[in-house]
């Protein structure tokens, strides 16, 4: 007995050896890099008919040149020059600006599982809506990381998106830091508004992340003080304080597609209650879109637009909770683009309990209606001037990096924007939001050359924005092949064992990710 005892005891040992040793070596395992294209001196794109994002213009076959990363000449003869010269066929083609997403959240991972599907679907810049706080996390991605991608985007090192207006980690109060992170994260009194502001300033981080729980007496010191640190805020309007205030107080952008509805009905001031708005809510959704005040929120609406504050809906994430129980929805090709691990540890979580609500009411799906209220908010709101922006917020269930903004665009679309203004809210209006208009979110002379021409007009029909002939990104062009490429890349790191054990591993020893899940 005591010799079976001791072989199964070897056997396990051995077992457990050999786990930890693939683990480990899979850890450790080097992962591949993506070369970008060769840049050129001089890129020329032949008789191509250029889209106007401003004014729905076509502006057709017309010659454009492109030295080292700006345009610096459109005409409508043909360009000559004696030097080397990449030349790109736009015979039939449209050209528009390089499209933004500005909402996404990046991680250290995001070099092998986001940039290359960013690219290959247009999408030249993003703005991340997270960050670190005083230590380097080893899921989440800071200001530092980011800016260094920037850098080596300019010299054509690194295929990435362009990173704009770099974000702080969310500020949600004292509960979502960890303990042994320094108190002014905590944000736990005005008193603490400034080291925070000082910290963040010194990270060259553009915008503080607001979130739901940040005390309202804080909030207002913290959006009382920011701009003197050449800071904004952006994210979501925390719960405790009303979306009039937020707006009067400078929040520049607001988040999601619930803004108007959790503000606009009788009994608002219940969610704003710190100790039970949560429970309140998940019992009164039904309430909340029933009774929805269309005055009230006209008059917000005017209000944003008087003070120049943006929206970015992020209707696919209202659209996966309104479709979980669907395998029509959920039987998505581009799963293959993300990891088992936030497959199966993240997203099949958030799946199965959007799914069983669903099924509890079909019918009568509340999830489905709150989808619906807000794309009618989001025609109401750009009918009254609310600049809208475009985001997706990858890395949310089921919202795919590049593919889902062309969802976002039909969405948009669907809920009463024009394709032209659609396109907009992905070009040029992220680009003023940004303050950088004068390089940026348009195809014109002296602007930088991030750019996408497509085989069909998207002003016809906003789906053509997804039939890419080639993409420019500072000046580089990413051809057919090389897009194609890029979708392969992610698909095979995806599905690889290691990249699997990094993205577990990463996520296990974040302290940011443990404080959120537990929360």
């Amino acid at each position: 007995m005591k010799k079976k005892f001791k072989y199964f005891l070897k056997v396990v040992i051995a077992i457990i050896v050999l786990v930890i040793i693939t683990i480990t070596g899979a850890y450790l395992w080097p992962t591949s890099t993506l070369q970008p294209p060769v840049s050129f001196e001089k890129t020329i794109i032949n008789n191509v008919n250029i889209i106007d994002v401003e004014t729905g213009n076509i502006a057709y076959n017309q010659y454009v040149l492109i030295e080292k990363s700006r345009i610096t000449k459109i005409d409508s003869t043909k360009i000559n020059v004696s030097e080397k010269v990449l030349i790109i066929d736009g015979t039939g083609k449209f050209l528009i600006p390089g499209l933004w997403d500005m909402h996404t959240h990046s991680n250290q991972h995001s070099e092998w599982l986001h940039h290359p599907l960013y690219i290959a679907n247009g999408v030249t810049s993003v703005r991340d809506m997270s960050g670190q706080l005083n230590e380097k996390d080893s899921y989440w991605v800071g200001s530092k990381e980011r800016m260094q991608w920037n850098k080596e985007l300019e010299s054509n090192k690194r295929v990435t998106p362009r990173y704009v207006l770099q974000s702080s980690y969310q500020m949600d109060g004292e509960k979502a830091i960890p303990e042994d992170a320094p108190d002014f994260f905590k944000l736990q009194n005005p008193l603490q508004v400034d080291s925070l502001l000082q910290f963040y300033k010194k990270e060259n981080v553009d915008f503080i992340k607001v979130y739901q729980q940040l005390p309202k007496e804080t909030y207002k010191v913290l959006a009382e003080k920011a701009a003197g640190y050449g800071i904004h805020l952006a994210g979501h309007k925390p719960m405790f304080l009303s979306l009039e205030e937020a707006i009067n107080w400078g929040q520049r952008s607001f988040e999601h597609g619930r803004i108007f509805l959790y503000e606009c009905f009788p009994e608002a001031d219940s969610l704003k209650n710190p100790t039970n708005w949560k429970q309140y809510f998940s019992k009164s959704k039904l309430k909340i879109v029933q009774q929805f005040d269309t005055v009230q929120a006209k008059e917000l609406m005017r209000l944003m637009n008087q003070k120049d504050a943006y929206w970015t809906p992020t209707l696919q994430t209202l659209k996966f909770e309104a479709n979980a129980h669907k395998d029509s929805f959920t039987n998505n090709e581009n799963l293959k683009y993300v990891t088992n691990v936030r497959k199966q540890l993240w997203w099949k979580y958030d799946t199965d309990y959007n799914k069983e609500k669903n099924l509890e009411s079909l019918g009568n799906i509340v999830s489905e209606q709150f989808f619906e209220a807000s794309k009618k908010q989001v025609a109401m709101a750009n009918k009254l001037g609310v600049p809208i922006m475009i985001g997706t917020d990858v890395t949310d269930s089921y919202v795919f990096a590049g593919f889902s903004l062309h969802d976002e665009l039909y969405e948009l679309t669907r809920s009463g924007l024009s394709n032209l203004e659609a396109l907009q809210s992905a070009t040029i209006i992220p680009a003023k939001f940004s303050n950088i208009e004068e390089d940026y979110g348009s195809v014109e002379i002296g602007k930088k050359a991030d750019l996408v021409l497509l085989n069909k007009n998207p002003l016809e029909n906003i789906k053509n924005s997804q039939n890419i002939y080639g993409v420019l990104l500072s000046g580089v062009y990413y051809d057919v092949e090389k897009l194609t490429e890029l979708k392969e890349f992610t698909e095979t790191a995806a599905s690889s064992f290691h990249m699997n054990v990094k993205t577990f591993i990463s996520l296990l020893n974040s302290p940011l990710i443990r404080v959120q899940f537990a929360d």
